[in-house]
């Protein structure tokens, strides 16, 4: 292949690329406002300011349109715990630190993002391709925060605790807050949520924690 075939060739996947991500990002934005029943494709073309050709080209049904936004949304999660949390930090005390940021971040925690996440989970039973797609890195994201944890009680001294038990009550804890968020995001500040998590890391590993969120510190 000529190297112009192969610059063709290039333009035309980084703008079919381009195509389904403005579609992926115009779905979020319907599912926010609609729920996953309430979408249509004609929803998605308008929103995005394509024609339904287009919608069909790309992922030719509105099931299938629904599972690559899903996957998306989860990819684009699970790609930032990687970026900001596991592979920018060492120790665990930063990658806890740096997760909670991440979690409560503008990108993740915003209103478009969390309607999707939940519109999905409560489907998710009854969908077992809505299920796999969230456990794929759920799975993984469980095993990174039990060894984040595991970390923090080796260096605290603290045989009493559990790390299954920790990373799961944060998992919750951050669920919790992220329904709070959607559902009353001015009585739940970004800034709010953050310092709920610091105080359960704060009340389990003093030693640790302390000097890392007391006032004035980089996470304040």
């Amino acid at each position: 292949m000529h190297s112009s075939d192969s610059k063709s060739e290039g333009k035309r996947f980084e703008k079919k690329q381009a195509r389904r991500r403005q579609l992926i990002k115009a779905t979020i934005k319907c599912i926010a406002r609609s729920g996953l029943s309430g979408v249509t494709m004609a929803d998605v073309t308008q929103e995005a300011g394509l024609s339904l050709g287009i919608v069909n080209l790309h992922f030719q049904s509105k099931d299938k349109l629904l599972v690559e936004t899903l996957r998306f949304i989860s990819d684009d999660y699970f790609n930032g715990w990687r970026k900001h949390v596991i592979d920018a930090h060492e120790t665990a005390v930063d990658r806890m630190s740096a997760l909670i940021e991440h979690d409560f971040s503008r990108r993740v925690c915003n209103p478009n993002y969390l309607a999707l996440w939940f519109a999905f989970w409560g489907e998710s039973k009854s969908r077992p391709t809505y299920r796999r797609i969230c456990s794929v890195h759920d799975r993984e994201c469980k095993l990174m925060l039990d060894d984040i944890c595991q970390s923090l009680i080796e260096v605290e001294n603290r045989t009493d605790l559990d790390a299954d038990v920790i990373s799961t009550t944060y998992q919750s804890l951050v669920d919790g807050l992220w329904l709070d968020r959607l559902i009353i995001p001015e009585e739940l500040t970004l800034e709010k949520a953050k310092l709920v998590c610091r105080a359960y890391f704060l009340n389990l590993f003093p030693k640790q924690f302390t000097e890392r969120f007391a006032p004035g510190s980089p996470t304040q």
